[in-house]
């Protein structure tokens, strides 16, 4: 069995910035030369999330207006409150969606349906540079 840990930085815009990732971590995948195990995909910070789902205009279109309607960015939170940031919606949406999401491989592909992608979603109320850990145990 080996592990091997890289990493991923993106520049996102924030509120909610929805990134298909789903190429970068392929190419690292096919790096590491392994065929068969389990990779994790995670989100470095506390306003951003990792999700799957079909990455197309219609859908990303329905998931902002999901993520609105659940934790609506123009309310006060007690978060705000405390720090200033008028962020508090982006921690919630993040705590809610999770910070990761593995994916198992075989014979060196992922093993994802046809439509189904690996997203990077940046709920922060301003553009910010993103670190994304993608460990791959296997063999």
């Amino acid at each position: 069995m080996e592990i091997i840990t890289k990493k991923i930085l993106l520049n996102t815009q924030g509120a909610p910035d929805l990134v298909n990732i789903t190429d970068k971590i392929k190419d690292i995948l096919d790096s590491s030369g392994l065929k068969q195990g389990s990779l994790t995909v995670f989100v470095v910070g506390s306003t951003a999330a990792i999700t799957s789902f079909e990455y197309e205009p219609g859908l990303v279109k329905d998931m902002r207006e999901l993520y609105d309607k659940l934790i609506p960015r123009g309310k006060q939170y007690a978060h705000d409150a405390a720090w200033g940031d008028a962020n508090g919606f982006s921690h919630l949406r993040a705590a809610l969606q999770g910070p990761s999401l593995t994916v198992p491989f075989d014979k060196g592909e992922l093993l994802l349906g046809t439509w189904q992608q690996v997203v990077l979603a940046d709920f922060d109320n301003r553009p910010r540079q993103r670190e994304v850990v993608v460990q791959i145990i296997g063999e």
